[in-house]
């Protein structure tokens, strides 16, 4: 929660908390980390981690957040990302998606990306672009799209895999995975994403968010 404040101070336009380890685990998202957080922070919050159900994301509405991210549960019934746009809004539903290159061996996807859950250690089959623009037409706001390849490496965004999801649906795409230089947020722009997501650049101090906001500003993108 100290994080979440200094952010907001900071100036971040959103903060995301997601407890990756949720689904695999059987827990339920942390709700009184939401609560205390959200009376703390007054941008706009994501929350996702072990969301399973229509009474999941409204439990966490009520207890602070602005958007609700689902991963796991909506590839094992798709269905739910339609129930809950219908129930909630479109504006406020994520499809977070873990997607990374089909390994050696495996079955090829039509894009070449497969997604992935268990924190990017269990593929799917399911094709990534596809799921993506799947997600869109069951009514989710926005896609969170993270890549599994380059998450860690400090190395960049996933632009290639960034630019065929963009290509294939119209909601706002938030890239994610990868960041590790103040330089490496604005092709993520250029290359369609509508925002940028980074964490442990951040936790550890490696990067503030008025350098990377200076640096796209550099680039000619207009931040807040």
């Amino acid at each position: 929660m100290e994080l979440a404040a200094a952010y907001d101070a900071e100036g971040a336009d959103e903060l995301t908390f997601l407890d990756v380890t949720a689904s695999s685990s059987g827990r339920t998202t942390m709700l009184d980390v939401v609560r205390r957080t959200a009376e703390q922070v007054f941008i706009p919050l994501t929350v996702g981690g072990g969301v399973r159900t229509v009474a999941d994301v409204d439990v966490l509405l009520r207890a602070g957040a602005d958007k609700v991210s689902i991963n796991t549960a909506a590839i094992a019934r798709p269905e739910l990302l339609a129930e809950m746009a219908r129930q909630f809004g479109s504006q406020c539903i994520v499809l977070s998606v873990d997607a990374r290159t089909v390994p050696p061996g495996s079955v090829p996807t039509p894009s070449g990306w497969e997604v992935t859950t268990h924190g990017g250690r269990r593929g799917t089959g399911l094709d990534a672009v596809e799921w993506a623009s799947r997600g869109a037409d069951l009514g989710v706001g926005e896609i969170l799209l993270n890549s599994m390849d380059a998450d860690g490496t400090k190395a960049g965004f996933d632009l290639e895999m960034l630019q065929a999801v963009r290509s294939a649906v119209t909601v706002p795409v938030i890239a994610s995975g990868g960041a590790g230089a103040a330089e490496h947020f604005a092709p993520a722009i250029a290359a369609g994403a509508d925002a940028v997501l980074a964490a442990s650049v951040f936790h550890f101090r490696e990067l503030t968010i008025g350098q990377v906001k200076a640096a796209m500003a550099k680039e000619g993108i207009t931040v807040r």
